[in-house]
């Protein structure tokens, strides 16, 4: 089975040293970056399942290096290094597309268990999902071969766009998505018009879905949307 991909991203080489060190010990394949340049550069050549991403970068602002990544690699996990602990902290990184952060100085037993945790979420299980098996959420089936959705055995007819928009929610189910990152993946980065188009299509999915079955799109304010069920919420 291959190992997850790990990049760490971080100017500090004592830090990128230890997390390198421990994870690798844990059977993660690592590579290394310390400034945004070099993150691009990594991200593109080893593909990271995962990064561990400093905010401050001596060229770039990490929580920019965010969004770019998850654009660039849009089912890559992000657990950023933050010093300052601060509710406008957190929410930047998940507005900017993290899916968890830890606080410097920090301890290498919480990271590590930070990153298992988000790796679970976004990485599929090979016995669960077949590379060719159609995606399933609770009682919902997107079939991505034939172009296909149904609920309860009940088919639903989407649009081009809702069909790519329940598929990325689909992908990172269990992930809160923010309005950004949804037009990043499923309109393109080129996209100019307003952030509620998303609102729109998300309303528009709801009603579909919701034919058949309770509310599976939830509402994180603030931030986003997420796909999980009433017992996830």
């Amino acid at each position: 089975m291959t190992r997850p991909r790990i990049l760490v991203v971080d100017d500090e080489p004592n830090i990128v040293d230890m997390v390198t060190t421990v994870l690798e010990f844990h059977g993660f394949e690592m590579s290394s970056a310390a400034t945004a340049a070099e993150a691009y550069t990594a991200a593109d050549t080893h593909h990271p399942d995962l990064v561990v991403l400093d905010v401050m970068l001596p060229d770039g602002d990490g929580f920019e290096v965010c969004r770019t990544l998850r654009r660039r690699l849009p089912r890559v996990g992000v657990v950023l290094l933050t010093a300052k602990d601060t509710h406008s902290e957190r929410v930047a990184g998940l507005t900017f597309g993290a899916d968890d952060y830890v606080a410097k100085p920090f301890n290498i037993d919480e990271l590590l268990a930070r990153v298992r945790a988000v790796l679970r979420r976004i990485l599929p299980d090979p016995a669960e999902q077949p590379e060719s098996a159609p995606l399933r959420f609770a009682d919902v089936e997107l079939d991505e071969q034939a172009c296909t959705v149904q609920r309860a055995g009940h088919p639903l007819n989407l649009s081009r766009t809702e069909f790519e928009l329940l598929r990325y929610l689909m992908l990172n189910r269990g992930r809160v998505l923010s309005r950004g990152q949804i037009i990043d993946a499923v309109w393109s980065a080129d996209y100019t018009g307003g952030s509620n188009i998303v609102d729109t299509y998300i309303g528009y999915l709801r009603r579909k879905l919701g034919a058949f079955g309770p509310n599976l799109i939830q509402t994180q304010r603030g931030f986003g949307y997420v796909l999980r069920t009433d017992e996830q919420a």
